[in-house]
């Protein structure tokens, strides 16, 4: 594609053809085939010309409009790069390793280095050449193959074990195929990628991000690449599988896997198809057979690559080109205009609820990452009795936030009065962003009501931050969790510890395969308020029947009951010290076991101790009570019993653990 005359011909013979999109190679060995103010800045001056000194991807390109085509610019060499190239040379710190030292691995194109994909000035740089592909050229998308990615051997630079050590705890294992290993590598990727994404659609929304990966299964353990995520989180609008088998039959298995049916039922895709090596000529039977098997799935089709379509081919080429019309017998445009910024389409999520959060807290709780206003993700408390995010300034990163000048206040079920103003900005769990910026408490003062002196603030302890996931919201802020997207909106499961120091899990998204094995109660619908989405519900069950052994309390089936996260300590509370009979206000002891249950639906028993977030029942009188009785279950309760909340429906679930 040297010269221009050689261009336009070549773009209008796949015209003819029914060809419809091209990809023209960017970024190789080090180099632009471009000329790029990038790479420039960083003292490489060279880049591929044209043998008429043009700019042979603005030929390309425009030629390519001319007929028709979409071309999306391939970025080939991804985070990979020659050991001895300029780049590698000028910016060591760049390069990542296996454990031995050795930074180089033998690809199809020889033996090369990596940039480490955690280091934010490769991402810098990688995001700088994309963002000025799309810019300079107006390009119809970007283009990444296998290469965006990194051998599962590599990471034990002394950037990522720093980096792994911080976030985790722990150095990184021996063992570079260790689960969690790879899942923190490759989930680095996946937000980075997530993260050029959105600087590409800030600048092109209809641009195409295509991705053309291995398969599944061997791309993510071996290459770090978890594009299947990429698809679910939107981040992907067109996908290219790499299928290069000689065999129809293993070329066909590997178009049927289910992660390719996924795929397809949101964005186009395709199977990348090898027409031919330079040594090594691929059959036009062959070719035909793997298309026609490809277009009988529904899929489509993208040869690797042009010279070897009809140049380098064991027929003569007026045959070869016929035999590819003969596949592609009807004409098929693409519009960029159907390419616009998708949303996750995940039905169901579920992330680890750990035992400690990012800010010491004493007790019992279950904490669930979240990244607030852009910052690192902090480690929240997970409360289930009360509604909306509330966290410490510090939590705050370094994306705008909408202030709104009130000060709100809430009173925790502890006696913990939280006050602090109302902002608005985004909140993230993992990598799932919530659709618009939600409604966030950053708590400044916290102090106990006179009511209750002992609460947590008493402790005078680092706030820790709350993630309050109820959906009986009175006020601002509500629970940020209606504001995922899609299906991850429609309610939760908490799944605890069983007391152990192994982290919990929360479910995001209900489906009928995880509501299975649930036993439901309903809620009552609670009236709506301005400025709170969706329905809301009274998460006080009702018709919970209360025994106390040892006390006049005798199967009360009035009593009203909270389960509830965030209490470490159960408790009962009496409006009156007549309705507790001989019970006093204080712990409960172990002849005092203690029985809640709904009939059909859950039959909790406990022997009251005093192991604080387990066995520990207080008992309280309070005149000013709501309810006669009213019982919270506190975190313990998560030890037996696995809790749905659907916001959609208004139900409560209780599935018993084994």
């Amino acid at each position: 594609m040297k010269y221009q005359a050689k261009v336009q011909e070549t773009m209008a013979q796949l015209r003819r053809l029914n060809f419809n999109t091209v990809y023209p190679v960017v970024w190789n060995d080090g180099y632009t085939k471009y000329p790029s103010a990038v790479a420039q800045q960083l003292g490489i001056p060279f880049f591929f010309k044209g043998a008429e000194g043009q700019d042979v991807i603005a030929d390309i390109i425009t030629q390519s409009r001319r007929q028709g085509l979409l071309a999306i610019p391939w970025f080939e060499f991804g985070f990979m790069v020659p050991l001895t190239s300029e780049l590698a040379s000028a910016h060591p710190n760049w390069l990542t390793q296996k454990q031995d030292g050795t930074q180089t691995s033998i690809t199809a194109a020889g033996e090369v280095a990596w940039f480490n994909p955690f280091h934010p000035e490769v991402q810098k740089f990688i995001t700088d050449l994309v963002v000025e592909i799309i810019t300079k050229y107006n390009a119809d998308g970007i283009q990444f193959d296998d290469h965006t990615s990194l051998p599962v051997d590599f990471g034990y630079d002394s950037y990522t074990i720093k980096l792994y050590t911080d976030e985790t705890g722990n150095p990184p294992p021996t063992n570079p195929q260790a689960q969690a290993w790879v899942q923190w590598r490759a989930d680095k990727i996946t937000a980075f990628m997530l993260k050029l994404n959105q600087a590409v659609k800030q600048i092109k929304p209809n641009a195409i991000i295509s991705v053309s990966p291995n398969y599944y299964d061997f791309a993510y353990k071996f290459q770090l690449q978890d594009w299947l995520n990429w698809v679910r989180l939107g981040i992907v609008d067109e996908l290219v599988m790499q299928v290069y088998r000689n065999d129809l039959e293993a070329f066909t298995s590997q178009i049927t896997r289910p992660e390719i049916i996924e795929t397809q039922q949101y964005i186009p895709t395709g199977i990348g198809i090898m027409a031919g090596l330079r040594n090594r000529p691929v059959s036009l039977p062959q070719i035909q057979s793997q298309v026609q098997a490809a277009q009988q799935r529904g899929l489509g089709a993208v040869f690797f690559y042009y010279e070897s379509l009809w140049d380098y081919a064991p027929e003569p080429v007026a045959q070869r080109q016929a035999g590819f019309l003969a596949v592609f017998s009807n004409p098929v445009l693409r519009d960029t205009s159907q390419f616009t910024r998708r949303k996750p389409t995940f039905d169901t999520l579920t992330v680890p609820l750990y035992t400690k959060g990012s800010v010491s807290q004493p007790g019992r709780g279950y904490f669930l990452e979240v990244s607030v206003a852009g910052d690192r993700p902090k480690r929240v408390l997970l409360d289930t009795g009360s509604a909306g995010l509330r966290v410490p300034k510090e939590f705050l990163g370094n994306v705008p936030v909408r202030k709104t000048g009130q000060i709100v206040k809430e009173v925790l079920s502890d006696g913990t009065i939280l006050e602090g103003e109302l902002v608005y900005t985004t909140m993230s769990i993992g990598l799932i962003a919530t659709e618009e910026p939600i409604p966030v408490q950053v708590v400044t003062s916290r102090k106990c009501t006179p009511q209750k002196p002992n609460c947590s603030a008493k402790t005078n302890t680092p706030f820790s931050g709350i993630i309050g996931v109820n959906y009986s919201e009175r006020t601002l802020p509500y629970n940020p969790l209606r504001k995922l997207p899609g299906n991850l909106s429609n309610g939760l499961i908490v799944t605890g510890n069983g007391g152990s120091n192994n982290n919990g899990s929360l479910t995001l998204g209900l489906t009928a395969k995880n509501r299975e094995g649930f036993k439901m109660t309903s809620l009552k619908q609670q009236p709506a308020i301005d400025g709170i989405p969706g329905n809301r519900w009274d998460s006080r069950l009702i018709g919970v029947c209360l025994t106390i052994s040892g006390s006049s309390i005798k199967n009360n089936c009035n009593t009203r009951m909270v389960t509830d996260t965030r209490a470490r300590n159960s408790f009962v509370e009496f409006k009156s010290a007549s309705l507790a009979g001989k019970l006093k206000p204080g712990s409960l002891r172990g002849e005092n076991a203690v029985k809640v249950a709904i009939p059909k639906i859950l039959d909790y028993s406990l022997v009251p101790g005093n192991r604080d977030g387990f066995n520990l029942w207080n008992i309280n009188i309070s005149p000013k009570a709501e309810y006669p009785i009213f019982v919270n279950s506190g975190i313990g309760f998560f030890d037996k019993y696995d809790v749905l909340f659907d916001s959609i429906n208004g139900q409560q679930g209780f599935r018993i653990r084994s």
